[in-house]
This record gives C-alpha cells, structure tokens and sequence, in this order.
C-alpha cells in the first residue's frame, strides 16, 4: 500500500470527484502520519484532497475512529466505579461564545457530568482555557486521574488536550491551519469527535454556530457540519444532537477572558444577558435529555432554571475553580473592578440603530490581547470589551457604546479603530432573528 495512490483516489481525476477509501487505506494514512512514516507534505496533500473530495458518513467514522485510536482514551468509569451519565456540548465557536462557562454547573447541578476538554482562541474566536485561565491559580493542565478525581467530587472538570490524547489530531490540525483546509466539513467532525469520545462522554450536544462570526457562514453549510456531527457520534455509539444558532453579532455584553468569567458569574447569579441564558437554558435542557435527567426540551429548561435560581449552579462554578487551583473568594472579590488599566470608550458617530459585526468584533480583540493570530502568541487576561448598546438598539450621536480595555496604549489604540470599523448605523431598525435556527437530531 502506497500513500501516494491513496491520495490520488481520493483527488480523483480531471472533473471526476474522488472516491470512496477503504478502512484499511485510511488507517495506513492515519498512523503512518503518527508514527513519521508518512510526511507532511503526503498528508497535506490527502487533507486538500478531502476538502475537495470531501468524505462520506462511514469514511469520517472511520476517520475519526483511527484519529481516536491514535493515543490514549480515558475510561471515566474505571475511576472508583464512577458511574454517568457523562454528557458533554461542543461549540463551533463565536464572538463572547461563553456558554460551556454557566452550562457545565448547571448541567452538573441536574446530577449529569461533564468531562470538558476545551481549546484556546485561535483568529476571531475565543477559547475556553484561555478564559479560565484569567481565574489566578486555576489549573487546565490536568491528568487523567486529576481529571476523573474532580468530576467525582463536583460532577464537572475542564482541561486541555494532552500530548498522549489523540496525537494525530494535533499533527493534523497544524497541517489544516497552514495548507487551507480547516473548513472541511469531513475534517471538522473528525477533529472534534475524536477528542469528545477520547475524554470518555456518553453523550454529545452540538452547538454549530452559523453567520458573520462563525467558520460557517451560511445556514446551509452549518446544517450539514451539525449533520456530520450528530450522525458520526451516533455511529460510533454516542446519543447526540445539535442546535444550529445565529453568531452574526457578539453574545453577551463582555467579551474578554476574564470579562467572560465576570459574565459568567452574572449568569450563575441570575443576571446574565438574555441571549447566553437563552442557550445556557436550551443546550442544558438537552444535555438534560441525552443524559436521563429530563424528560423532555420544556422539563430540561425548567430544571435548569431552578439550579441557577437556587444558587446550586453558582457554588458549584465556584466549587470548581477551587478543585482546579483558583481562589473563589478571591475571584467574587473581583467582580466589577478588576479591569485594565489602558481605557477608552466607543461613542456612536451618529444617531441610528446599532449594527456590531462579530468577526470584525473578534478580530479587533486580537488587537486588544483578547486573542492570538497564532497558536504560540500570548493572550492577556484583562483585555477586552464591555457593550452598553449592543445589536438593534437606538443609539444617539455621542452615546457611549461599549468600554474598550487593552494589553498596553498602542493595542487599546489598534483595537478601537478596529471595532469603529465594525459598527455601523441604519436609520431602519435592523430585524429581530432568531438565535436558535433549527435543531438536528
């Protein structure tokens, strides 16, 4: 067996699509590439042929399950018996995209657990670690026995993707960022899925974000990367679903790492902005579901309303960034002072409704220190935005808008220009979408 004739059947020839690979080809590829008998430039070559190519359901399963086998899985339940349901949710990412913050201990509340493995912002959108990483002390750097111990004792845990968990996907996913090939739809799902099954989850709930901030820009090609998702993990034996939601402008009022966190802790205590609530409530109903904890979407929402309204969900947040190394009492001292010392503020030009583009939005906040351009820049904790106007509202000339924090004068300065240019002003008030489009089941 040859890589360059696997490459070449799935390139096809000429008008002629490629066709349809062989497990045994697509393991040859997968673990020739892990253990260095295969070079970059052969699997750069096969990554640009399934972006053209593309993969079918059973291709990507098989994909997915060679990419999983290529390291070490963890076995939640070889923990001291620990038994599940083990339920996690996947974001595509966005713009203030915060949600998995409130979610995982309002889903740990409703007696599920959540074994997170989470990424850092890379481009316009944000990451997970890197957010929680602006608590001081807290600890993302988990092994496997630190993560199992935590989601014993308070039901929920969040780490980064170690060196020993899914090595292909690492290796591959640094070729797909320089060879052009991240969109894939095939590639995408198999990335995601081989980490979410490699953490040990039962149980998987989608959140496939679609519009101006999101890798998917149109409803049509986020339905099918939603598609992909649920029908692989269903395939390899995990019950899942998926929303697809609307990320044409920011969610929340803060965008930032540790003004994210603040965010969070508003959610948890019952003031969180209505469009996170809204998919804090919806995706929680439905992990609620998967795991056997509701009977259905209306009895999800009801019990996750009541873990917040109780407080339940707040003490177990906070239960959490003690587990993990941070200091609770230290962080609710924080809250709505700790800021950055390099201030501005964005007034409106103009009278007129507000319009805020996301991917404009996101990428000024590399600018600020928010986000990184690549995956070795470093992030800054206090950088960032707070919206006093957001999408749709009436806004006069001279009105303050949003605060703006950043890393240092010259970044505050960058990242202003950068998010006057992603306002704009209509005289016709913009149309009230929907954010959540459609469910996949």
């Amino acid at each position: 067996m040859r890589a360059a004739d696997i490459i070449i059947k799935k390139r096809g020839t000429g008008s002629e699509k490629g066709k349809e690979l062989l497990k045994e080809e697509i393991e040859f590829l997968v673990n020739g590439y892990v253990d260095g008998s295969i070079p970059d430039y052969q699997m750069s070559a096969f990554l640009m042929a399934v972006y053209f190519s593309g993969m079918t359901f059973e291709e990507t399963g098989i994909l997915t399950g060679c990419m999983l086998n290529s390291g070490e899985t963890i076995n939640l339940r070889s923990f001291n018996g620990m038994e599940g349901p083990f339920v996690d949710k996947h974001s595509t990412g966005g713009v203030g995209d915060k949600i998995s913050l409130p979610l995982a201990p309002v889903a740990a509340v409703l007696g599920l657990r959540i074994p997170m493995m989470s990424g850092r912002g890379l481009g316009h959108t944000g990451g997970t670690l890197d957010k929680l990483e602006s608590i001081e002390g807290y600890n993302v750097n988990l092994d496997e026995k630190q993560f199992a111990s935590i989601i014993a004792r308070t039901g929920f845990a969040m780490m980064g993707q170690t060196d020993k968990i899914v090595p292909a996907d690492k290796k591959m996913y640094a070729l797909r960022d320089v060879t052009g090939t991240v969109e894939s739809i095939p590639l995408i799902t198999a990335s995601i899925l081989s980490k979410k099954v490699a953490e040990g989850s039962d149980a998987l709930v989608f959140d496939v974000k679609c519009g101006k901030g999101a890798f998917m820009k149109s409803e049509d090609d986020a339905e099918k990367l939603a598609s992909f998702l649920v029908k692989t993990a269903q395939s390899m034996g995990k019950k899942s679903c998926a929303l697809l939601t609307r990320m044409d402008s920011p969610l929340g009022f803060k965008v930032g790492n540790y003004l994210e966190i603040e965010e969070t802790l508003e959610c948890l205590q019952g003031n969180g902005p209505a469009d996170v609530m809204e998919l804090t409530y919806e995706l929680g109903a439905r992990m609620a579901v998967l795991g056997g904890k509701a009977l259905d979407t209306e009895d999800g929402i009801k019990k996750c309303m009541a873990a917040i309204k109780s407080g339940a969900a707040l003490q177990k947040f906070l239960e959490n960034v003690k587990d993990q190394g941070g200091d609770p009492e230290k962080l609710m001292a924080e809250q709505g002072k700790r800021r950055s010392k390099f201030k501005d503020e964005i007034t409106a030009a103009q009278d007129g409704f507000l319009s805020v583009d996301a991917y404009k939005t996101g990428i000024a906040c590399i600018s600020l220190g928010v986000g990184r351009n690549k995956a070795s820049d470093k992030v800054d904790a206090d950088a960032g935005i707070i919206f006093h106007k957001r999408q749709g509202d009436f806004v006069k000339k001279g009105e303050t808008i949003m605060e703006v924090y950043g890393k240092n004068s010259e970044s505050l300065a960058s990242g202003k220009a950068g998010l006057e240019n992603a306002l704009s002003f209509s005289s016709e008030k913009p149309e009230n979408k929907k954010l959540i489009l459609k469910e996949i089941i």
